[in-house]
């Protein structure tokens, strides 16, 4: 009998309404407008492990981290962790499943509150969540936390100004980390650093992984970074998920179009003589997607099913694809 995932994402859809005011819609005689940033996506990630998201700006990465972190309601589908639906969890119930979902955001230099000391926004979970009372013990937490991340105690002291990037990224982690979690959602935490800092991170992330045993869904544009973090890998494409499968076989074998795309993107540092195919075309429109599977436009291998049908999840080669040209054998 397999383990039940912590979190476990049902077709899971979020809309946004980007339409004009009511008024100027009547008068310019315009329909609404709506977004479509995930579209009916579904993916497990197991206890202990790392699940990462990838794809290309605008491809809903981000939205769906903030739905799993409750910032976002889902317009429909289920997210469910530990067996739990988060949207019908009340109360008590609520903020003990929350607490143990915690987030780590983009911008170091944007999540923290410049107008508080580091102890205090590290502390800010604690005493939100109602986890220790006593001042002490609060104050010996943060100190612990502030070693564990890499940083001196005496640094609850500071504020956030007074820390470089990388160092400010790690007070974010500590912060996550007061609340005791058991399941971390990072949005792309290491984009805004220097790639010299960016490892320092990642490796900081793994070995807290580890020490903790904690679940990540990792959220990140680059494929190189992913190869390292995750377990296993989705890619996602306008909204949708177009692979998923564990992540040494997607590198070793990727079946989608547009993973072999992302992957041909990485520069060959190793200069296996491998042939690539640069990069084509723009993420389209999602007020306005194109019929058919949507990467239809800049896929070399779409035909007229392609251009009409939307595919639809299924097993080829050990991954799960959507994609028409890899269950016809076309490549």
């Amino acid at each position: 009998m397999s383990q039940q995932p912590l979190l476990k994402v049902d077709n899971l859809t979020r809309r946004f309404d980007v339409s004009k005011p009511w008024l100027n819609r009547v008068i310019e005689r315009e329909p609404k407008q709506i977004l479509t940033a995930v579209n009916q996506v579904s993916f497990d990630v197991e206890k202990g492990k790392s699940f990462a998201l990838v794809g290309e700006s605008g491809s809903g990465k981000s939205t769906i981290a903030k739905m799993v972190v409750n910032l976002l309601n889902p317009s429909s589908g289920h997210i469910y962790i530990d067996g739990k639906e988060l949207s019908k969890t009340k109360g008590a119930e609520f903020t003990s499943l929350r607490r143990r979902v915690q987030m780590i955001f983009q911008d170091p230099f944007a999540s923290l509150n410049p107008r508080w000391r580091v102890g205090d926004i590290i502390a800010e979970p604690i005493h939100a969540f109602g986890l220790e009372k006593d001042s002490q013990k609060v104050r010996n937490t943060v100190e612990r936390l502030l070693s564990t991340v890499g940083l001196g105690p005496r640094d609850r002291y500071k504020f956030p100004h007074e820390f470089s990037g990388g160092q400010r990224q790690r007070i974010a982690i500590a912060r996550a980390l007061s609340a005791n979690p058991e399941f971390l959602v990072c949005d792309e935490p290491t984009s805004a650093l220097d790639v010299s800092v960016q490892a320092q991170i990642l490796n900081l992330m793994q070995d807290l992984q580890d020490e903790f045993n904690l679940t990540y869904l990792f959220i990140s544009h680059d494929m190189s970074v992913v190869k390292h973090m995750a377990d296993t890998i989705g890619v996602l494409y306008l909204g949708g998920l177009v692979e998923v499968n564990e992540s040494q076989q997607l590198f070793k074998q990727p079946v989608h179009p547009y993973t072999r795309m992302l992957l041909d993107a990485i520069p060959d540092h190793e200069m296996t003589g491998r042939r690539r195919t640069p990069v084509t075309g723009e993420i389209p429109n999602p007020i306005n997607p194109p019929s058919g599977c949507p990467f239809h436009p800049r896929c070399r291998f779409a035909n007229d099913r392609c251009k009409q049908e939307i595919p639809k999840p299924a097993e080829v080669m050990d991954s799960r694809v959507a994609c028409f040209a890899a269950e016809e054998g076309r490549f």
